[in-house]
């Protein structure tokens, strides 16, 4: 049984602690938006472990506090990534373990790899343009999605003829346009569309709901757990 805290607890949060629960964990902490001085209170003694999904604004500290209180952290924010480095310094200093992902779901993680995958493939036909749509719920705040610019930095690895992303429909020549979509109710679906004059290749993941989210971050909190560094999905699934 681990003890967990959630630094978050909204639809998301709410989810994990569902399954959590069902799977035998403690639910020791809930840190709200309106409860962010609770963040004093994680420690070894109260949490094994923190699984903090909240808002771009608030990640960096809530993440930095737990790693310097002792408790490791699994991250699910996006939009925060410009201070990545900050954080992998302060899990080393600390000792500490960390993991994030753009997107905890097992079948978008299979799409990355099959993202990649394509891409290298199409390298080699520049008669094909490419597109990228995303589309979430309305309550998301960030844009292009944290899963969508991991999709198009997947294709930048592998396409030479892009060397950049642009969050619009349409770019120039060496970028890919991400549309960004606002939709309630929608948990997530992203495309990735190569299009030429006579044909196009569409591939998609569609997600029904947040139990692949949550049950992924619980996941990777048990896997986190004893470990010391920084951590993704790809250490997770072995890819």
């Amino acid at each position: 049984m681990l003890k967990i805290a959630l630094i978050g607890y909204g639809k998301m949060g709410k989810t994990i602690e569902k399954i959590a629960l069902e799977k035998g964990h403690k639910v020791s902490l809930k840190i709200d938006i309106n409860a962010s001085d609770s963040l004093v209170d994680l420690s070894p003694a109260t949490a094994d472990v923190a699984i903090e999904f909240t808002r771009p604004e608030a990640a960096f500290q809530n993440i930095a506090t737990s790693l310097r209180q002792g408790v490791p952290v699994v991250c699910g924010t996006t939009g925060w990534l410009d201070r990545m480095d900050e954080i992998k310094g302060i899990c080393t200093e600390a000792n500490s373990g960390f993991f994030y992902a753009s997107n905890y779901s097992i079948g978008v993680n299979l799409f990355f790899a099959l993202n990649r995958y394509l891409a290298t493939k199409m390298n080699n036909f520049p008669e094909y343009d490419i597109e990228m749509q995303e589309i979430h719920h309305t309550q998301k705040l960030d844009a292009p999605s944290g899963t969508a610019i991991t999709l198009a930095e997947g294709i930048l690895e592998n396409v030479e003829r892009k060397n950049s992303w642009i969050n619009e429909m349409k770019g120039n020549a060496n970028e890919i346009g991400i549309e960004s979509l606002r939709i309630a109710d929608t948990p997530g679906t992203h495309t990735i569309q190569y299009a030429s004059e006579v044909d196009a290749i569409e591939i998609k993941h569609t997600a029904f709901s947040r139990q692949g989210f949550a049950s992924g971050a619980l996941t990777a909190a048990e896997w986190l757990v004893g470990k010391k560094g920084c951590f993704g999905m790809e250490d997770l699934l072995g890819f």
